[in-house]
């Protein structure tokens, strides 16, 4: 049997990596439920950032664990690989903490403080490495669909009824 042969630990990780790195969010589970995470691949592992204000909610998620990682397809949303990570928290102002906040501010969308952001984290978040321990290509074949978790979100209320004749009135001259 070769190293890349199907089963093979070699193509297993070279499809973590892959798909990892293609991937805007991975599903992490750590004791509960599934969350969806946003995250950079650096150096063998993903790396994420939360807990802090304004930042992803990280529970379950602590120093020396382990977790559950479900990689999803960017286009079309399915599953691709999942894999069971080993949990490591850098220290802040550390050379591998240094090196992680570079490439997670690159990636950060909508930052209310881009300039103050990394002394932000420094203070107020956790910064995460979950490198990948085994890949699990044999997926299950159920939905594993759950049910949503709380949010403070809310959806869109109906437009005003008067809404339709102000955005019309608008395209008419005025004399």
């Amino acid at each position: 049997m070769t190293e890349t042969a199907p089963g093979s630990p070699l193509l297993g990780k070279a499809l973590v990596e892959e798909a990892t790195k293609k991937s805007g969010l991975i599903w992490v589970r750590a004791g509960g439920p599934a969350r969806a995470l946003w995250h950079v691949w650096l150096d063998g592992a993903a790396l994420i950032v939360g807990d802090g204000s304004g930042e992803q909610p990280l529970p379950g998620l602590v120093d020396g664990s382990t977790a559950d990682v479900t990689v999803r397809s960017k286009d079309k949303g399915g599953r691709l690989v999942a894999w069971t990570a080993s949990v490591t928290e850098l220290a802040p102002r550390t050379e591998a903490w240094e090196a992680a906040v570079a490439e997670l501010k690159g990636k950060r969308l909508n930052a209310p403080d881009f300039d103050a952001m990394t002394e932000r984290w420094a203070r107020e978040s956790r910064v995460l490495r979950l490198e990948p321990q085994d890949a699990i290509t044999d997926m299950p074949q159920d939905s594993q669909a759950a049910t949503p978790l709380p949010t403070s979100a809310t959806t869109r209320r109906p437009a005003p009824a008067a809404l339709p004749r102000l955005l019309f009135r608008r395209g008419k001259k005025q004399d």
